[in-house]
């Protein structure tokens, strides 16, 4: 019954032709590092990061999953295999590479339900796209309810050769990717459906330490003196923000989101859940250890006691031992107003609020049970959102799911205003394939058009407050906004920007090699659909 689909989808979708990489042989800094050619496998393995041992969902058997590299420009083919087997969690899958635009490849943006069906137990999905003017700090993730927060999340990173910032910098490398996660004992399908969840911990590139356990191990960044280093922060949390900083020291901001900014020294960060900083880090204090900060806004281990919220800076030659280094008050905390895009700044259409083409006031608010968009709660839909547009079974004002989809037209400025009402705030909301400029950041009065931020992860901020965000509608398909805290994602803190449906249709015509690609992609809903609810695993989903 699908037949009538992929004829459409032939007739449509995708430009992912055969995949050659720039970089044949590109160089993998350390062991565990994959570049743009690979196969991952999603499964299940027991691991105490912070000395509770657990079950968990994982990529290639690690947490958190194992680094991606590549090169701006290069194209990307990633196999990921499903081999999930823990009836506790859920055992289909789908992975979302947080941050690429997919111009041309909305089906490879693995958002379940809205560009594909998830993939099941036993079975695989391709996903090719390319990345052609992208260079910065991103990350993968599930997007299948709240299974990242199982542990199925790791780094990407795509080096630019011709950074223009480069000069700034000595090393970065796989050893400067810095990754801030929350954890948790008790697995994600039990979790979703209890009332003000909080994390066990928090974890430094996968390391830790829990109120009442155990001194395990924490990481440990090697820097040597007099040298500069581009540490590349991911916040990959399910919830909680985190201020970032390392004593003694100050850095310097570089870039937020893959998009650098003009550069701005601080001594803390607050990052949020989905965002990404590049900080230069100098290395010019004394040889020894120093403490990295990392304080969650919601967790059941609060402070540093014990090595908690916390990982080492070591210089090259201090003794391995843990630092003795006090936190102090920080002087100089990023303020997001303060951060410019470096390269082309400047929000597009006519500056001013209200003066876009398309201007969209979105407001979030809260029962008990879910959250709402304009009144209304996102559920997924059980035909995704792309596969009903390449149907063409309906007109794209009846996409469903019914009032949670906002359609767009091609080549427009939008300008869209969310605020916010009731408990759960700040939001970091998420839009997927755009960068966007933020106009007035949440709890700022303030707009600016001339040299906003550009990034693709903001705060809404709390109760009775707003931001404002501006994007160019010039890439077709349908893309997720949604909040990064993954258990208000998953109770309804979500609408699709149907862009430009028309489009969608047309755009980016068959090039040779890709009849086996669609299928592969036409089959994820049949198959899906198939399962019953213990091959779902989780309790059913």
């Amino acid at each position: 019954m699908f037949i009538h689909i992929f004829i459409a989808s032939c007739i449509a979708l995708i430009n992912a032709a055969s995949i050659v990489s720039h970089s044949q042989s590109y160089p993998l800094p350390q062991p565990g590092v994959l570049g743009p050619k690979t196969n991952i496998t999603v499964g299940n393995k027991v691991i105490a990061p912070d000395g509770f041992e657990r079950s968990a969902t994982l990529v290639d058997g690690t947490f958190p999953g194992p680094l991606i590299i590549s090169q701006k420009g290069d194209n990307f083919t990633i196999e990921v295999i499903n081999q999930l087997t823990d009836d506790t969690m859920f055992k289909s899958t789908s992975i979302h590479w947080h941050g690429l635009y997919q111009n041309g490849t909305n089906y490879a943006d693995g958002a379940s339900f809205v560009t594909q069906c998830p993939i099941a137990q036993n079975h695989s999905f391709l996903h090719t796209f390319s990345v052609p003017n992208q260079a910065g700090t991103y990350w993968y993730h599930s997007h299948y309810s709240v299974q990242y927060c199982d542990g199925l999340r790791g780094p990407l990173v795509i080096y630019d050769p011709d950074d223009p910032l480069a000069y700034m910098y000595d090393v970065d490398d796989a050893s400067t990717v810095i990754t801030l996660a929350d954890w948790y004992h008790a697995v994600a399908p039990v979790l979703r459906h209890t009332l003000g969840i909080k994390a066990d911990s928090s974890l430094i590139n996968g390391l830790g330490r829990y109120s009442g356990g155990p001194q395990s191990e924490l990481a440990v960044i090697s820097v040597e003196q007099g040298k500069r280093y581009r540490m590349r922060l991911i916040a990959m949390s399910c919830d909680p923000n985190f201020l970032f900083s390392i004593d003694d020291h100050i850095f310097t901001v570089i870039e937020a989101d893959g998009v650098l900014t003009e550069p701005l020294v601080v001594d803390q960060l607050q990052i949020f859940a989905g965002q990404r900083y590049s900080v230069v880090l100098v290395a010019d204090k004394p040889v020894d250890n120093y403490w990295i900060r990392s304080l969650p806004s919601n967790s059941a281990t609060t402070g540093f006691d014990g090595g908690a919220n916390s990982a080492i800076l070591r210089y090259m030659g201090a003794p391995v031992t843990d630092p003795i280094t006090a936190n102090t008050l920080s002087r100089h905390p990023l303020v997001e107003t303060d951060l410019h895009a470096l390269i082309n700044p400047g929000a597009p259409g006519v500056p001013g609020y209200g003066n876009a083409d398309i201007n969209l006031n979105l407001v979030v608010s809260s029962d008990s049970s879910k959250y709402y968009v304009n009144g209304v709660s996102f559920q997924p839909p059980t035909v995704p959102v792309l596969l009903q547009i390449l149907s063409g079974a309906q007109q794209p004002s009846q996409l469903l799911p019914n009032g949670s989809v906002i359609i767009l037209e091609a080549n427009k400025v939008v300008e869209l205003t969310m605020s916010s009402t009731g408990p759960g705030g700040p939001h970091p909301m998420h839009l997927h394939g755009h960068t966007f400029d933020v106009v007035q950041s949440a709890g700022n009065s303030t707009f600016n058009y001339v040299n906003p931020v550009r990034r693709d992860v903001v705060s809404a901020g709390g109760d009775s407050q707003q931001m404002v965000i501006r994007w160019v509608t010039d890439n077709a398909g349908p893309w997720f906004l949604h909040c990064h805290i993954d258990w208000h994602l998953d109770i309804g803190l979500a609408v699709v920007m149907a862009e430009s449906p028309s489009d969608t249709l047309t755009y980016n015509p068959i090039q040779g090699g890709l009849s086996s690609l669609i299928a592969e992609w036409d089959e994820l809903c049949p198959i899906y659909d198939s399962l019953s609810l213990s091959q779902l695993g989780g309790g059913g989903l």
